[in-house]
């Protein structure tokens, strides 16, 4: 399994509009961070997670020409508006793609993209989507995904579970039987907002500690906002866990 790491920033991506700070300023490619969406390569297909605003722009910079199937975790914009861009994958691959996630997504995707759950006429450029609501494990033609109830803030959300693989992204309280399900994987990408705390994210001190419980071989941590210089962070953080980076890529 290959995962690649589309975005990293949190929802106003990094820079900051406006912002002089250091972290705004610095030069590093990795200090540069758009909204946050993955891509997990298994078996021949490519599988999405959340289709972030700067969707366009991850998939030309990855060369990303086929799209297999669309896991949501919540319907927050960062994480939906890039939807419309699925329309050329439709042209490309000729019918609709796949779409998973709670009821929750599903009811709020309808009310942002209308036009795309209802009829129109015809030759118009629309995504077009064949969503299911998952509550339990299920099968992408043979790829087992588990999505995994957690809590950003008062919002129950979902992370998911490809193999020894998991997402784990916009939390700040995982229960214990989601725990649970997430125990055995061997790389985690979890949320890691800044250093002091935020009444829906991880810190990064919870999200470390987190990990820790879960026991993954490796941890990096995603949604990074500009609290954070990623040189510095990856000096400070204990060995097993590192700052994720648009670009970063892993077999796993």
């Amino acid at each position: 399994m290959k995962v690649t790491i589309l975005g990293s920033g949190t929802s106003t991506g990094v820079p900051v509009i406006g912002c002089a700070c250091r972290v705004c300023r610095s030069k590093s490619p990795r200090d540069r961070r758009s909204r946050c969406s993955v891509l997990v390569q298994e078996s021949g297909l490519n599988i999405l997670i959340d289709t972030s605003i700067d969707l366009r722009e991850q998939m030309l910079r990855h060369n990303v020409d086929r799209i297999d199937a669309i896991l949501f975790t919540h319907p927050h914009a960062d994480h939906i508006f890039g939807l419309d861009d699925v329309r050329r994958y439709n042209l490309m691959q000729g019918g609709p793609i796949p779409c998973y996630g709670d009821d929750n997504t599903l009811k709020c995707l309808q009310r942002a993209f209308g036009y795309a759950f209802r009829p129109g006429p015809p030759g118009g450029a629309v995504p077009q989507v064949n969503y299911t609501v998952v509550e339990e494990p299920f099968d992408l033609q043979g790829t087992r995904v588990i999505p995994i109830p957690v809590w950003h803030g008062p919002m129950r959300i979902l992370a998911y579970r490809i193999g020894d693989f998991a997402y784990v992204v916009d939390t700040n309280r995982i229960d214990e039987p989601s725990l649970e399900l997430l125990k055995g994987v061997r790389t985690l990408v979890l949320d890691g907002l800044r250093p002091k705390p935020h009444p829906t994210h991880y810190s990064i001190p919870q999200a470390v500690e987190i990990a820790r419980r879960i026991g993954a071989n490796c941890a990096y941590l995603t949604h990074l906002t500009h609290d954070v210089l990623h040189e510095e962070l990856e000096k400070e953080l204990p060995q097993g866990v590192r700052p994720a980076y648009d670009g970063l890529a892993f077999s796993v």
